[in-house]
């Protein structure tokens, strides 16, 4: 196959070519910094705002389109007028102009949870309606309506999944504020103490860097029949406690719990870590998959650091 990826040089754009490639599949890939992109795909540097690089993107035939492009949640925040301009008005037109380029194309659009808002119900399952509250979460919102009106239109054959926190992103600033997520990984592994910025009852829902690759490969082949008639899926995740996960890492890291100490923001946490029972039956049933249990989710997210 030929697929095309938006954000290839991102966190999940990165694991995501690296598993296309192993299956001998063809990646052309775009992102805004070529030196975060796989070497073995053919690279575009450029902003998907602009019309020239959407051009030479889709210039030759394809058979799918991932799009992980974003302007991530912080950021977001900090300026809603980019958020706009990539997150809703540059996706657009890459539909607009995938459809024209090839009709009826498999797209698979990085979604997120947050587009479930907080407070969240007891339990968050196929019927749980949006309620984003951050920028970022409304347009991420925004575009799953467009990727379903497109899939209804004939245009495309859109798929939506909605990410849980996905783990363990790269040291350093990345505009996201669930970062301190990932950020425990690398403190623990590198034996060093790490503040947590919400309670140690808080509970996540995680999945690993490696499953989440695996989870869009699958949505590039699924049959669009197995899906919601809205096109969007929450994929599966692993709930889990920050207590928990920290003693888990510590556990693996060979180093000890106490480590980690707890000063919550309230905000971070009622955003980030009170998530509840999850119920993903649609995901499930299009064959997605979270990594098992916590000790392999942990495994696997200590593996590429």
């Amino acid at each position: 196959m030929r697929v095309v990826i938006t954000g290839a040089g991102g966190f999940v754009g990165r694991e995501i070519c690296r598993q296309l490639l192993l299956r001998g599949d063809d990646v052309v890939g775009l992102d805004v910094n070529g030196g975060g992109m796989s070497n073995g795909i053919r690279k575009i540097v450029g902003e998907l705002s602009d019309p020239a690089v959407r051009r030479e993107l889709l210039s030759a035939d394809f058979d799918a389109v991932i799009h992980l492009a974003t302007v991530p949640g912080g950021a977001a925040e900090i300026d809603p007028a980019a958020s706009r301009g990539v997150n809703v008005d540059a996706m657009y037109d890459l539909l607009l102009e995938a459809a024209e380029r090839q009709p009826g194309v498999r797209v698979v659009y990085a979604s997120s949870i947050a587009v479930l808002g907080d407070a969240l119900p007891a339990t968050v399952d196929d019927q749980t309606p949006l309620s984003p509250k951050m920028i970022y979460a409304g347009h991420k919102a925004m575009m799953e309506h467009a990727i379903a009106m497109f899939s209804n239109r004939g245009m495309i054959d859109g798929v939506t999944v909605r990410l849980p926190g996905i783990l363990a992103r790269p040291k350093g600033p990345s505009g996201m504020k669930s970062a301190f997520m990932s950020d425990i990984f690398h403190a623990l592994k590198n034996g060093e103490p790490f503040e947590c910025p919400v309670h140690p009852d808080g509970t996540i829902w995680a999945q690993s860097v490696i499953t989440c690759a695996e989870n869009f490969i699958r949505a590039v082949h699924l049959d669009s029949a197995l899906l919601p008639p809205t096109r969007a899926v929450t994929l599966p995740a692993i709930r889990i406690s920050l207590q928990d996960l920290a003693a888990e890492i510590a556990s693996q890291c060979g180093v000890p719990v106490s480590l980690v100490s707890y000063n919550p923001d309230l905000a971070l946490d009622a955003a980030f870590a009170r998530q509840p029972l999850l119920v993903t039956s649609a995901a499930e049933r299009a064959g997605l998959a979270h990594d098992g249990n916590p000790a392999i989710l942990i495994r696997n997210a200590l593996s590429l650091i």
